[in-house]
């Protein structure tokens, strides 16, 4: 959902490149950078654009009457209890899903073409990035369609309509950040910070283990809510980091 820090699965990968166009020529000299995209979970429509692997992707407005067809695949460990895209934690025994351009908070009918089974889901993250896989699903989603076994499978998504319970989570409070880069050595992600610090007052960097590799993630910020993290986005932009995105710490 790779450069050469990544590892696949038969099922799928979980994992991003990204860094901002004003710094990119020096994070390659530096190093290659791997991270899973995290942005914002609205059941609200979603605006903008983020570019992984050297392809933009342009999110969404509306999922109105939204239909897709393409692989499913499936993730489970070692990202059980970790936060998702959306800033909600992870639960691979319940299902859900990510997707590149649905509004996150999106519910979707998914249809395995392969053996007629269908689950409702919600969307709470980005990806799959890989060539051809339009949807990455829970381990229980995957296991209600059927997914587990063979590793991917032949999909139909549609778009719902809302539900009126859905929660719009656009405003959820906590500590947000924007995440700028990630990268294989500590060494390149304290340096970047260094650099950023002159500019900006709170830049942290934070370890995150995949189960084979560790990545560093730098982020600039410390927001009280999601809100006033996606206020301070045009700060940002104006920045040179267009592509920077919230996540929640």
């Amino acid at each position: 959902m790779s450069n050469v820090f990544s590892r696949f699965r038969p099922h799928g990968s979980r994992y991003h490149c990204f860094l901002p166009w004003g710094f990119l020529l020096v994070c390659l000299l530096m190093s290659g950078c791997a991270t899973r995209v995290v942005s914002t979970p609205p059941a609200k429509p979603s605006t903008g654009t983020y570019r992984q692997f050297g392809k933009e992707y342009r999110l969404l407005p509306s999922a109105a009457g939204f239909t897709e067809e393409g692989m499913a695949s499936w993730y489970g460990e070692p990202f059980h209890g970790r936060k998702t895209a959306s800033g909600e934690v992870y639960d691979m025994h319940k299902p859900s899903a990510a997707h590149k351009t649905l509004p996150l908070g999106t519910r979707v009918t998914v249809y395995n073409k392969q053996n007629g089974k269908s689950l409702e889901v919600r969307i709470n993250d980005r990806g799959p990035f890989v060539a051809g896989r339009v949807i990455d699903l829970s381990y229980a989603a995957a296991r209600e369609l059927g997914v587990i076994g063979p590793g991917t499978a032949p999909v139909r998504i549609t778009a719902l309509e809302p539900h009126p319970g859905d929660v719009r989570l656009g405003k959820e409070e906590g500590v947000f950040a924007f995440q700028v880069g990630a990268f294989a050595s500590r060494q390149n992600a304290d340096n970047f910070q260094a650099s950023l610090l002159k500019r900006f007052a709170h830049v942290h960097v934070t370890e995150f283990f995949d189960g084979v590799d560790t990545f560093h993630r730098v982020r600039v910020g410390r927001y009280p809510s999601r809100e006033a993290a996606e206020a301070a986005r045009s700060q940002m932009a104006a920045a040179g980091f267009e592509d920077a995105f919230i996540v929640a710490e």
